[in-house]
């Protein structure tokens, strides 16, 4: 399913270049990204002051305005999705809030998908009621399901993620493009640019949590959210009362990692899509997901949407929890961790870590176990990684 890189028809340039590229207007010819670890600038005038205190996103003024450091991070994601302006945030989360509540108040619908990142869950379930903020949950994998749950003239968001988080569903992104009156959001964090570009596809927004394979060394906590200028601008003038803005030592580190993402993708591919191909069929394991896989529910949508299979895959443990808890302390060269993209290969328990927030019923509408293990491959050799994976398995079976 794997297509070759497709050239940016307004440059001729593969994303992967792009990502090499971009985001170096203000290096005055330093390869490496420079940091501006200022929280203030000198104004030289009171005019001056409050013209920059009033402007969206100036970028010499306090850095929870903005930061050149953080600018150019958000250019180069920017270029990479095609958007004309991205905005930075101190993490995923950060992105995701700020972009519900600036664009919904009381009385408001959202529309979102149950399969997804525990947190949105929580964010959407929990906080959103509390707010006023009425909020719809749909299967994002069924045909027309987001179309169907939008009230004309109350929905202000429609809010998908795809590829969803831990069990790899995925959204129709020209069906939900589709979908006019209310603003649409694809949290795209396990496809990164490289993979999808949602907004080619009609969507109003992205977001990523870069903290995850954008960054890609587990050294930097950054959110983005991307689109239109305008929205951008919008979503900007509420971020800068929230405050979870990024670091410019943050951003930096995520503007190096966009340089090695294609070749770090490449990898991470592989060994996914090898390890994701020897657990299929074992009949120790059930419900292998990784979308690379002709198995996978939904392989035609994945072959025309996604430029690659990604790092990510998915598989249950008959034995429950119990299982579950032996896989992860089993495992020597994985390490036992709730994030992924980085160099090492991870493993995760996701009822146990990144959708410990919700309660069993939506865990089980998320299609969680809790014999439900996400991988997250790294940059080691794919033969090593397998051989772990696979002696962790077998330890998971013990006394069954």
């Amino acid at each position: 399913m794997v297509r070759s890189p497709d050239p940016e028809p307004e440059t001729g340039l593969a994303p992967e270049t792009r990502a090499i590229t971009a985001g170096r207007a203000d290096n005055d010819g330093a390869l490496a990204p420079i940091v501006w670890a200022t929280t203030a600038f000198e104004v030289p005038t009171i005019r001056e002051a409050r013209r920059l205190a009033t402007r969206p996103r100036a970028t010499r003024y306090y850095t929870r305005h903005g930061n050149p450091s953080v600018r150019a991070f958000e250019d180069a994601l920017a270029e990479l999705e095609g958007a004309e302006a991205s905005l930075a945030f101190a993490s995923g989360m950060g992105a995701i809030f700020a972009t519900v509540m600036s664009l919904c108040g009381k009385g408001s619908h959202v529309v979102a998908q149950r399969q997804c990142y525990g947190g949105t869950l929580q964010l959407l379930n929990q906080l959103c009621p509390r707010v006023g903020i009425e909020v719809t949950l749909v299967d994002g994998t069924r045909p027309g399901a987001f179309a169907e749950a939008v009230r004309p003239g109350e929905t202000m968001v429609v809010l998908a993620e795809t590829p969803a988080n831990p069990r790899l569903d995925l959204v129709d992104l020209d069906e939900l493009g589709a979908i006019t009156g209310p603003i649409t959001v694809v949290d795209s964090t396990f496809a990164t640019p490289l993979g999808q570009r949602p907004l080619d596809h009609g969507v109003d927004l992205v977001i990523h949590s870069a903290t995850k394979a954008i960054a890609g060394h587990n050294d930097a906590s950054l959110g983005v959210v991307a689109g239109v200028r305008d929205l951008v601008d919008w979503v900007w003038g509420f971020a800068v009362l929230q405050g979870a803005v990024p670091s410019p030592h943050d951003a930096t580190a995520a503007l190096r990692g966009l340089r090695t993402l294609g070749v770090r993708l490449r990898q991470q591919s592989a060994t996914a899509l090898a390890l994701a191909s020897t657990l299929e069929g074992r009949a120790d394991v059930g419900g292998v997901r990784y979308p690379g896989l002709a198995s996978h529910p939904q392989a035609a949508l994945a072959a025309r949407q996604l430029r690659h299979g990604g790092g990510l895959l998915t598989f249950d443990l008959p034995g429950g929890i119990e299982a579950g808890e032996r896989f992860v302390e089993a495992v020597r060269l994985c390490r036992p961790a709730p994030s992924l993209g980085g160099p090492e290969t991870l493993v995760t328990h996701p009822a146990s870590t990144t959708h410990a927030g919700l309660s069993d019923e939506e865990l089980v509408a998320a299609g969680i176990t809790g014999g439900t293990i996400r991988v997250s491959a790294g940059l080691e050799d794919t033969d090593d990684v397998v051989a772990d994976v696979l002696a962790a398995v077998a330890a998971s079976t013990v006394d069954q």
